[in-house]
């Protein structure tokens, strides 16, 4: 594989993680059709799957895992649970993150300003009270949590969502945590294909739930 691969953008020489990252060619079958599925997805293979292949096995926990945190439900729905993983990423300051889930935001929402005043600050960008109690209890999940109370979980179903969905808020959240933990230590950086994702609002989005 070209070593143009191994590094964060071209010409930069600035590596995907301070640990070895593995040629695609020796990984798993399972691994490497997951490359393959993530460039037919999105044109490039993230580099949170480079950088997270030094332990094969691992990688395909961790995907698992998120895939099934990203599933929407009636009352947390696919832009929602993008929204808490940065809410969490800003508050972690963590740059992989924030660019990666940045861009999912933008496509998960059709709306690029609002995905990215989101992202920057979410209490400053006109969301309504419930989701803005969803992502303020993501952060405190994140920063206080050891001031988590049972009313914590009440407000929350005050504003429609079932337990299921309040555990999923904390799941995702947590999740977060780990990974940009993870992504921070390891000196993950993220691919430059994100920041051009999804800058165009998309024909006739209309989000009812601001």
């Amino acid at each position: 594989m070209d070593d143009v691969e191994h590094i964060s953008r071209k010409g930069t020489g600035v590596p995907v993680s301070w640990f070895p990252v593995p040629e695609e060619s020796e990984l798993p079958e399972n691994l490497r059709g997951l490359f393959r599925k993530a460039r037919e997805a999105v044109g490039f293979v993230p580099n949170v799957f480079r950088a997270y292949s030094f332990r094969p096995e691992r990688l395909s926990a961790w995907f698992s895992h998120y895939r099934q945190l990203h599933e929407p439900t009636e009352n947390l729905d696919a832009a929602e649970r993008e929204m808490i993983a940065v809410a969490v990423s800003m508050a972690n300051g963590c740059l992989y993150c924030l660019v990666a889930h940045g861009a999912a935001l933008r496509e998960a929402l059709g709306d690029p300003i609002l995905a990215d005043r989101i992202t920057l600050d979410h209490r400053r960008a006109g969301l309504d009270e419930r989701r803005t109690a969803i992502l303020d209890y993501a952060v405190k999940v994140t920063e206080r949590p050891l001031d988590c109370t049972p009313e914590d979980l009440e407000r929350l179903k005050g504003y429609g969502l079932t337990e299921e969905e309040v555990w999923d808020v904390i799941e995702v959240a947590s999740m977060y945590n780990f990974t940009n933990r993870m992504s921070l230590a390891c000196g993950m950086i993220p691919n430059e294909e994100y920041h051009a994702l999804a800058r165009q609002p998309r024909a006739n989005t209309v989000d009812t739930k601001p």
